[in-house]
């Protein structure tokens, strides 16, 4: 729970970095932004998705420890440790998110200024760039590989071992209690990683606006209001409540109506 807790409150911040300007911009007709409102938006966006996945990773070595050692868990997850991987996590993610802000927004924008998207993104910051932008490009894709690819891989190899673990693992109670232990945390990797390497791990002549606007609707939107329920069901209480729920609509389904 100490990481799920981090992970919804960097979550809610990611999501009011970038919802509640986009709704304004729909209702507004000016639609504008300032030069720095746009730097400071992409920075923190990068900055708590950043955070995020290295959150993430660390979750998956949190399910490497509980499913593979039990026995050391305690000693070897304790509060101490926690608290430096997420210090670590937030850390790096702002550091990174602050190197690579600067570096385009150092760029000279001398043609048109109007982003075609509903926030500050580095494709379609970049886009806009009228000068030579393969250096910023080749810095895109080093720090994407540092936040993307290397916590995205670790969380793989978290699981294969994790995976082996549970084969190994002679009651099916058991082997579906472990199951369930780690089926929402890897769902929720494959949906946010999936999506922001999609985005990002690409050269800037593969840009499509259209195409970039519904992927990122999705893993701003769509994804973090899907993650409550993918981990709630975890809960024996949520499931009960939810079965209940089901199975009262199952019977004023079916109940014949009254004359």
């Amino acid at each position: 729970y100490f990481f799920l807790r981090n992970l919804s409150t960097i979550e809610i911040c990611y999501i009011l970095v970038i919802v509640p300007n986009m709704l304004a911009n729909f209702l507004s007709r000016s639609q504008r932004m300032s030069f720095l409102g746009c730097a400071l938006q992409m920075h923190l966006f990068i900055a708590l998705g950043g955070a995020e996945c290295f959150l993430l990773a660390m979750m998956a070595y949190d399910r490497f420890v509980a499913i593979c050692n039990p026995l050391r868990y305690t000693i070897i997850i304790t509060r101490a440790v926690c608290l430096q991987m997420l210090t670590l996590a937030c850390i790096s993610g702002f550091a990174l998110s602050l190197a690579l802000t600067t570096l385009i927004f150092l760029l000279p924008f001398c043609q048109s200024h109007e982003i075609n998207h509903f926030f500050c993104d580095i494709p379609a910051v970049l886009f806009l760039a009228c000068s030579d932008t393969r250096a910023n490009e080749v810095a895109v894709f080093f720090v994407c590989m540092l936040i993307l690819l290397i916590p995205f891989l670790l969380i793989l190899l978290s699981y294969a071992f994790i995976i082996a673990a549970i084969l190994r693992i002679h009651s099916a109670e058991g082997r579906s209690k472990a199951f369930s232990t780690c089926a929402g945390h890897l769902l929720v990797s494959v949906l946010h990683y999936g999506c922001a390497i999609f985005i990002y791990i690409r050269p800037k002549s593969c840009y499509t606006p259209e195409q970039d606007k519904v992927v990122s609707l999705i893993y701003t939107n769509v994804t973090p209001m899907l993650y409550p329920m993918i981990y709630s069901l975890r809960n024996k209480e949520v499931k009960g409540a939810l079965r209940r729920l089901l199975k009262s609509y199952n019977q004023m389904k079916h109940q014949p109506n009254a004359r």
